[in-house]
């Protein structure tokens, strides 16, 4: 049985309902009209009535009853420690690409947390395979009407999306496909492309299988994402995996361009959409911005670096003074990958009198990797790569970089550190309005 915990408060918004009551942080609720909320999604439901009884445990331990009577779906204005107040439902697969197990050992435990909670999916958009789901949790998705959900499929043929999942559990994707098709609930599909095992016929096979799927008023599976398969050097050494070689990224974009054509064709959307990360593989364009659509995939990096060159343009057309003064130097650090994409955005910072951007593209020495997507890129990288150099009056450093709310890297090192051992000031920019407010305001 899973112990259900106190919902720990950690922040109460300003001029919200809860600040009123006289909420404070370190108070957690116990239940909400005498149900204990089990994770974020019951809070909300619960909360969601206008009268609403709570029991709550202030920081010193004292239990205090508060009943409260408000608007239906008015907020309270409480955020929460975590979104699972019962604890997360672990991953049982063994993905030999699974990035969690391509990490070196002794880092902060919570890069080594397998999730494959139908819950974090919901709530934000994190893939889970569908393989861990006790009956209970099934009949929870349909009655609370939990869609979309973001499923990492990989295969639909059942043997090889076993193999690649080491579960003979993962083998039932299609019958689970049509559960959702009869309650006309919806998932987001990613495919991650491993060559040699579910590439060529069997990606075929499995494009076709999911965008059969993609029918009726509310298609059970609404966009599909096709990445590639993600190395580092800490890998084990039997995992069976190859490299995206240039030749095979060549390869999957036509492959998956025709199918996509077919696809508009016959839905009258692409439905399944390549990473940006295969054009820049196979050296080859990113597709236009109308291909993209809605962004169904953004956070699958599919069409990422197009909005944010978008994007960019918007906000410079407001921000970007004709020139600053005093004159200001600084250094832009990216993942090597989006070198030549960002290059208009460089171009556009340049031309402000007074301002010199420098762009430094690396690849991560620390993974092992040639090309390297901006958020994997991490302190021992920075050190690796700049140590020594005039970096200006300091680093723009995209907040990707770093652990969500906090100032680390991927590697444990804090930024505090990085800036002590290159001497220089880093300032982490989210978005394209603070990399512009940064550059002329820093």
């Amino acid at each position: 049985m899973t112990t259900i915990h106190p919902a720990k408060i950690t922040k109460v918004l300003p001029e919200s309902i809860a600040a009123e009551i006289g909420f404070d942080a370190g108070d957690a609720i116990v239940t909400i009209n005498g149900t204990r909320p089990r994770d974020l999604i019951d809070y909300q439901f619960l909360c969601a009535d206008e009268v609403l009884e709570l029991e709550v445990l202030d920081a010193t331990g004292k239990t205090h009853h508060i009943e409260i009577e408000k608007d239906y779906d008015d907020d309270l204005g409480l955020e929460f420690e975590t979104a699972l107040f019962d604890g997360l439902i672990q991953c049982n697969n063994r993905c030999p690409f699974c990035f969690i197990d391509q990490q070196p050992p002794g880092k902060r435990s919570s890069l080594y947390f397998k999730d494959d909670d139908y819950r974090l999916s919901f709530l934000y958009g994190s893939y889970l395979t569908l393989t861990n789901l006790p009956e209970k949790e099934w009949q929870r998705i349909e009655q609370m009407r939990l869609s979309p959900l973001y499923v990492s499929v990989h295969a639909t043929e059942p043997d090889v999306r076993i193999r690649l999942l080491k579960n003979n559990r993962a083998g039932q994707l299609l019958q689970q496909l049509k559960w959702f098709q009869e309650r006309r609930l919806q998932i987001h599909a990613q495919v991650v492309v491993c060559p040699g095992i579910n590439d060529g016929k069997h990606l075929e096979q499995t494009l076709r299988d999911l965008t059969s799927f993609h029918t009726g008023e509310i298609p059970a599976v609404a966009s599909i994402a096709v990445v590639p398969v993600g190395l580092t050097r800490f890998r084990p050494q039997e995992d069976e995996l190859t490299p995206v070689t240039q030749q095979k990224a060549q390869e999957v974009i036509s492959q998956v361009k025709l199918l996509s054509q077919e696809f508009r064709q016959k839905f009258g959307s692409s439905v399944a959409w390549l990473a940006d990360e295969w054009f820049l593989i196979a050296g080859e364009e990113l597709p236009s911005e109308a291909e993209y659509e809605e962004y169904p995939q953004i956070d699958n990096g599919v069409g990422s670096i197009r909005l944010f060159v978008k994007q960019f343009t918007h906000a410079a057309q407001k921000l970007l003074p004709p020139k600053v003064s005093p004159h200001r130097k600084l250094t832009w650090v990216v993942g090597n990958a989006v070198e030549k994409a960002f290059q208009p955005i460089l171009k556009q910072l340049n031309a402000v009198e007074g301002l010199e951007v420098n762009m430094r593209a690396l690849y991560s020495d620390y993974w092992g990797q040639n090309i390297s997507v901006t958020g994997l890129i991490t302190g021992h990288d920075l050190l690796f790569h700049l140590k020594g150099q005039d970096l200006g009056e300091g680093i723009l450093l995209p907040n990707v970089m770093l652990k969500h709310g906090e100032l680390i890297f991927l590697d444990d090192m804090t930024v505090e550190e990085v800036a002590h051992q290159l001497n220089t000031e880093i300032f982490p920019v989210a978005g394209v309005e603070d990399l512009i407010n940064t550059c002329i305001n820093s």
